[in-house]
């Protein structure tokens, strides 16, 4: 216990100790060799800590930027970063798992529509790298590349999907007949991470909410639908991720599929290549930040709130341009009727 104060008071001083105190610490840490630095200590860390140490001094900035500390990191948060696929793809990007860890955690979650820079080029592909947590644990991982220049993407509305058709996934959770019970310890237990990496730009971003914004049974099916959800584009957009369940009363529950879409405030769902712009531009100037549970409801909330509103506007003024064409046929009638000597 003794030693282990002695290092923390080393890599992370207190800042009200007296100057001579904190160059007792740093000339403690100093003497060590870096390998005992490496394998005892930063090993341990985890990434909050980790960076904080990078900043005591010159030395531990270069022990705790070490590429293999942060795949460790990583990996252990996102198992599906141990693909080949994203392992080749991280080993171009400036700071490695480093920078992979500053843009995807926390959640991207708002940006401004006017560029804070010049816009990369489109990217020729996109990698989506999916996991699936159930009670902490991950339970899926699956990454995939996303083609962004054909014309059928481009023209299509953008959807992703992480399984493959007829794929499951099992859960420990049983179906049981008290349905609000059980949908709330779904959404409490089934967590998801969904991170998009550009090629292209070197940047990526977690657009999914790390738990849960809702859980529901869909209106027609009575599948239940577990929603994550993240604001993008300043309220006017919204990256949906679904996961779709199924299974039996008395019998587990399944996941039978993931896929993610982006709509606007209008319903309208983007296509990919709106989809990819606005994925660019939040990447390369989104805000990333850690809600908590209440606050990520609250916000889809409200972007459910702006929807309705849309939906209920058009609905009136589809309304009221029906009745102007009433109104003007039958005046119309009542001229020609009027020409015609009635």
């Amino acid at each position: 216990m003794k030693k282990l104060r002695i290092w923390n008071a080393a890599i992370m001083p207190d800042t009200t100790s007296p100057p001579s105190e904190k160059t007792q610490n740093t000339s403690i840490l100093a003497a060590l060799h870096s390998d005992i630095i490496h394998a005892n200590i930063l090993t341990r860390l985890d990434a909050a800590t980790l960076a904080s140490a990078a900043s005591v001094s010159t030395l531990m900035h270069r022990l705790c930027t070490q590429e293999d500390l942060w795949r460790q990191i990583c990996t252990a948060t996102w198992p599906s970063l141990r693909d080949p696929i994203a392992r080749r793809v991280i080993s171009t990007i400036p700071g490695g798992h480093r920078s992979i860890y500053s843009d995807a955690f926390p959640s991207l979650h708002h940006f401004s529509l006017h560029p804070c820079r010049p816009p990369p080029p489109p990217p020729e592909e996109l990698i989506s790298a999916v996991d699936i947590y159930y009670q902490g644990r991950p339970v899926f991982s699956r990454v995939k590349r996303i083609e962004t220049q054909k014309d059928w993407f481009l023209s299509s509305p953008l959807w992703v999907d992480a399984l493959e058709p007829n794929e499951m996934i099992p859960t420990t959770l049983k179906f049981t007949r008290k349905e609000e019970k059980w949908l709330k310890q779904l959404e409490e237990s089934l967590s998801v991470s969904w991170i998009m990496v550009d090629p292209t730009g070197k940047r990526a971003a977690n657009v999914s909410s790390r738990r849960a914004v809702l859980a529901r049974r869909h209106w027609l099916t009575r599948e239940v639908e577990v929603l994550y959800a993240t604001e993008m584009a300043r309220e006017r957009v919204q990256c949906v991720v679904k996961v779709t369940c199924g299974g039996k009363v008395g019998g587990e529950v399944h996941v039978r599929e993931v896929n993610l879409v982006m709509k606007d405030t209008e319903e309208r769902q983007l296509s990919g290549k709106e989809g990819v712009a606005i994925l660019q531009r939040g990447m390369e100037c989104g805000v990333r930040k850690r809600l908590d549970d209440v606050r990520e409801k609250e916000r889809f909330q409200k972007f459910t709130c702006l929807m309705k509103e849309s939906r209920e506007k058009k609905f009136r003024m589809e309304k009221a341009r029906d009745l102007l064409s009433t109104l003007f046929a039958f005046l119309a009638c009542l001229f020609f009727c009027f020409l015609a000597g009635f």
